[in-house]
């Protein structure tokens, strides 16, 4: 049984000028609801205010709780804050964590949302409001674990690696095309950037090379996998040349490389007209990982 976390406020109206595919969370939804039985489903709680603020500025926790972010930062993250992105904004973070509770105690869990590894200290950016990775990883750590960020997304954890750097129990790794978004990267813990069009086997070697002894390094109980799927060769905002069985080959490296550490996945990026391709590539994701990390270990 693969444990799955999600929430009514994951699938949210899109918002006035907004670009961003908001029906994908709907659909990751209903395809894992035609697993069936496989699938054991469970509801976050919002993440309380005190969890946001060990990540982000109080005064922007506030903004945006409130739905009063200034239009600078609303062009930034990309869409305007309604109370209802606001309510999506600080549910998603809860479900990360839970996602990772869930993990440590089943081997595997999967948020259907959440990788929103733009957002900065002081306001989001590039589709992100509120940093889930960061968010989630901060409260396991002062719950007493040490926490490795795997973000295989297309584009850099800026965000991520920029909130939680030199935390002592926090280590991040990112593995993304080096000229694509954010201009300005961060510094994580390990970065592996790739030039435009690499393919499987390039993309392979170099996962294969860096993130076996990152996560030696690190020793952490527990694995965020910022699981995006926009590595895709036919992706509109990737600039790299994976294909699905590549996706797949990376999902099974990353399985044999946590070597038994609970890992907690979330969806990250995934872009294109076709909403019902890239929920099915985000699931996919989800299934192959819980059938190879699912162990029943008694309850959260």
């Amino acid at each position: 049984m693969i444990h799955i976390v999600h929430h009514p406020d994951y699938v949210a109206d899109a918002p006035a000028r907004s670009t961003y595919r908001w029906g994908k969370n709907g659909a990751i939804r209903d395809l894992l609801l035609a697993e069936g039985d496989r699938i054991a489903w469970h509801r976050p709680e919002p993440a309380p205010a005190t969890w946001l603020e060990a990540a982000h500025e109080p005064g922007y926790v506030a903004e945006v709780l409130a739905a009063s972010v200034p239009s600078p930062k609303e062009r930034r993250i990309g869409f305007p804050v309604t109370q209802t992105v606001a309510r999506r904004a600080q549910v998603v973070p809860g479900g990360t964590w839970l996602a990772a509770r869930l993990a440590l105690a089943h081997g595997f869990a999967a948020n259907t949302a959440g990788g929103s590894h733009h957002a900065l200290a002081d306001t989001g950016a590039g589709y992100c409001v509120f940093n889930d990775l960061a968010v989630a990883a901060i409260r396991l750590a002062e719950e007493g674990h040490r926490v490795a960020i795997v973000d295989v997304d297309v584009h850099q954890g800026d965000g991520t690696a920029a909130l939680t750097a030199g935390h002592p129990a926090i280590a991040t790794y990112s593995i993304h095309a080096e000229k694509n978004f954010p201009a300005r990267k961060a510094r994580s813990t390990i970065d592996v950037p790739l030039a435009d069009g690499i393919g499987d086997d390039d993309y392979m070697a170099a996962l294969a090379a860096t993130l076996p002894p990152f996560l030696a390094s690190a020793v952490p109980d527990v694995i965020l996998y910022q699981a995006g799927v926009d590595p895709f060769e036919g992706d509109r905002l990737g600039r790299l040349a994976v294909s699905e069985a590549g996706l797949a080959r990376r999902d099974a490296f990353v399985a044999m490389a946590a070597r038994g550490v609970p890992v907690a996945s979330t969806v990250g990026g995934g872009y294109g007209d076709d909403v019902m391709a890239i929920a099915r590539r985000h699931v996919d994701v989800v299934l192959r990982l819980g059938r190879a990390l699912t162990v029943e270990r008694g309850r959260p």
